[in-house]
């Protein structure tokens, strides 16, 4: 049995394997560029940060219907849960579809079905935060907000901010993030994974941020790092996906260990799982390698959740019964066997 996860960072579209995506862009109708699932994983293959937008705009064209949204979500679920997750905050980009045709109730109604159908089928909850892209419009962040709103009681929480975070920092977005607080949705950003400190810094002061998707750049600046920490400002770290776009050199590189160590509460996901060649339990073993204790990223995850208070009151008591010094217990044996077999 895997030790219970709380996962808030995942791109809901980055989640859909080679072959579900052949297979709904069948049912769509949709030409991919690759004919086979070996194809398509080459093509997933990271080159630069550019390029895996582009490849995932690519891909994520043939999702058109509530019912590829559904999917989408419900799979996904099926696949966490098999990892130990009990908690999921998904991120889709809707103004992406908007822009190639798709009805902006076709996708919320579609992953808030999914939603619901992984509580119901898998006991896995999911709650949901679409992204703003950057570099669309200020009309378009708002759009995505008014109908994020529109969704609350379907389990839309918060509203983030990605894409090229080199090219569009976070402040011409300020009026869309008042907008979401007025209308009670959490600011959930990403910051300070391709950018430097002052991504961050943005993304606090300018956006309100909640809690922050990466946020690693903050330990090069050591007043930064003691302010979040003061703050228990929560940040979703992704090692893998960190290693994978080359934010970091290397995992032994990882500013991770150094942000917990200054008292910083970090998460840990899989940001895009399917097109990254990881899973959550290959995240969690990463920070895990780094010398972090899975209670510690689980009780992170709990901190940072922006779920109601009976749901936060059923992962507490996950969390508080689960017999985890047994599971470390067991994980550093079956680490130590690997290794003596290795030698």
């Amino acid at each position: 049995m895997p030790y219970p996860k709380i996962e808030l960072h995942v791109h809901l579209e980055g989640t859909v394997q080679p072959e579900t995506l052949l297979e709904i862009s069948r049912r769509n109708d949709y030409a991919l560029p690759c004919t086979t699932a070996a194809e398509l994983r080459e093509l997933y293959e990271f080159r630069d940060f550019a390029h895996f937008i582009d490849v995932w705009v690519l891909t994520t064209n043939a999702l058109r219907t509530a019912e590829d949204f559904r999917q989408v979500v419900a799979d996904y679920a099926a696949e966490a849960a098999s990892h130990g997750a009990v908690y999921i905050e998904g991120i889709f980009s809707p103004s992406e579809r908007i822009r190639r045709g798709v009805g902006w109730d076709e996708i919320f109604s579609g992953y808030c079905d999914g939603a619901a159908e992984a509580r119901e089928r898998f006991g896995v909850e999911v709650r949901l935060t679409p992204d703003i892209v950057r570099g669309f419009t200020l009309e378009e962040a708002e759009s995505v907000v008014r109908h994020a709103a529109k969704y609350r009681d379907r389990g839309v929480v918060g509203v983030g901010l990605g894409g090229l975070e080199a090219q569009y920092p976070p402040e011409p977005y300020e009026p869309a993030f008042a907008l979401a607080r007025a209308e009670g949705l959490a600011s959930v950003p990403h910051a300070g994974e391709v950018a430097g400190p002052e991504s961050v810094r943005g993304a606090l002061d300018a956006l309100g941020a909640d809690r922050l998707r990466h946020g690693i750049r903050a330990v090069e600046d050591p007043g930064l790092v003691r302010e979040l920490a003061g703050r228990g400002t929560v940040l979703d770290v992704c090692p893998i996906s960190n290693l994978r776009t080359r934010a970091v050199h290397s995992l032994e590189e990882h500013p991770l260990p150094a942000l917990v160590a200054a008292g910083v509460p970090c998460s840990i996901s899989t940001d895009d799982p399917a097109m990254f060649g990881t899973d959550l339990t290959r995240d969690c073993e990463a920070a895990r390698s780094l010398g972090l204790d899975p209670r510690s990223f689980y009780e992170a995850g709990l901190a940072g959740a922006l779920c109601d208070d009976a749901t936060r009151t059923r992962l507490a008591s996950i969390g508080e019964t689960f017999d985890w010094p047994a599971t470390t217990a067991t994980l550093v044996t079956m680490q130590t066997e690997e290794s003596d077999g290795k030698g």
